[in-house]
């Protein structure tokens, strides 16, 4: 006597398709998972004051890069982690070079690229030299004398015989500075975690009825 099994519907197939809609679901739950937390780190940082260029430093990226697998990962970083980061911990800077950091007042206005302008540079573009002015009590400065302009920058006289010639401070000095701590980026993370779980089911629900 002799047995046949067949088995409708082809139960290869439907553990094929499972699995197909396993890597679906997961690729695409992790995708979600890195653009909201991509999103909620930019607008962290812009709520914050920061700006949108330092926002857009936010970028993310699912892996792998095409097709689907149920090991899917996305990774979420800046491109300017070292800004970022102190915005994120608020720590503690102390001058690399010397005994003093330098903060720049209105009146030394912007570095060549926009960034925060050195007492080297200032010197340089200005054709002035700073002084330094010890105070017992609040910041030392670095001063030039000069004059200030309609913008209220540092600049040179253009008077030959002194008239107008005033000390400006241009940087002020102080042995260290605590950053405020302006974001905290590792709850929009763990939510993002947490909430993968639940992506994942409901992707592979709808996966499962269309």
């Amino acid at each position: 006597m002799k047995f046949g099994l067949d088995f409708t519907p082809d139960l290869a197939a439907m553990m094929a398709a499972e699995i197909k809609a396993a890597e679906k679901a997961v690729s695409t739950a992790t995708r979600i998972a890195g653009r909201d937390l991509k999103s909620a780190w930019r607008a962290q940082i812009t709520g914050a004051g920061l700006g949108q260029r330092l926002a857009n430093s936010i970028r993310s990226q699912t892996y792998p890069r095409a097709g689907e697998s149920l090991s899917a990962a996305a990774l979420v970083w800046s491109n300017a982690p070292e800004i970022v980061s102190a915005h994120d911990t608020g720590p503690l800077i102390r001058s690399k070079a010397g005994f003093w950091l330098a903060i720049p007042t209105p009146a030394a206005g912007r570095g060549f690229r926009g960034g925060r302008i050195t007492p080297e540079e200032w010197e340089r573009r200005r054709g002035l030299r700073l002084r330094f002015v010890y105070r017992r009590t609040g910041p030392s400065l670095l001063v030039a004398e000069g004059r200030l302009n309609s913008r209220g920058l540092g600049v040179a006289s253009r008077s030959k015989t002194g008239r107008g010639l005033t000390t400006v401070p241009i940087f002020l000095l102080v042995p260290q500075v605590k950053l405020r701590k302006r974001l905290d980026l590792a709850p929009d993370a763990e939510r993002a975690h947490d909430a993968l779980p639940g992506l994942i089911v409901a992707n592979w629900v709808e996966g499962l009825l269309k």
